[in-house]
């Protein structure tokens, strides 16, 4: 089994900026949190709830029944475009796979 984990940190912006940052955020995790992609396992996004300082702002995991389905899904067209959407408002993404 292959486990992928992702978190990012929202780029620093004010007002109207931030809470654009932010819906475009929700809306991407909310998009990934949707795939239903064959060999997927578990499935979860979220944000942070802040309950250590300096934390990051989201995280993705996915569990996967293998390798390739892992690569599947990282050349998907629709995961594509949701990760975009999410990179696209982050100063910072971090990611790893790793196996079980």
């Amino acid at each position: 089994m292959i486990r992928n984990v992702v978190v990012g940190r929202l780029r620093s912006a004010d007002g109207d900026a931030a809470e654009s940052d932010r819906r475009q955020l929700d809306e991407g995790l909310a998009g990934i949190g949707a795939l239903q992609l064959p060999g997927l396992l578990a499935n979860r996004v979220g944000v942070d709830v802040g309950l250590r300082a300096g934390g990051w702002s989201f995280a993705i995991t996915n569990d996967w029944v293998d390798t390739d389905a892992y690569r599947r899904y990282d050349a998907d067209p629709e995961h594509i475009r949701y990760r975009a959407m999410i990179v696209e408002v982050c100063e910072q993404v971090a990611r790893v796979q790793f196996e079980i």
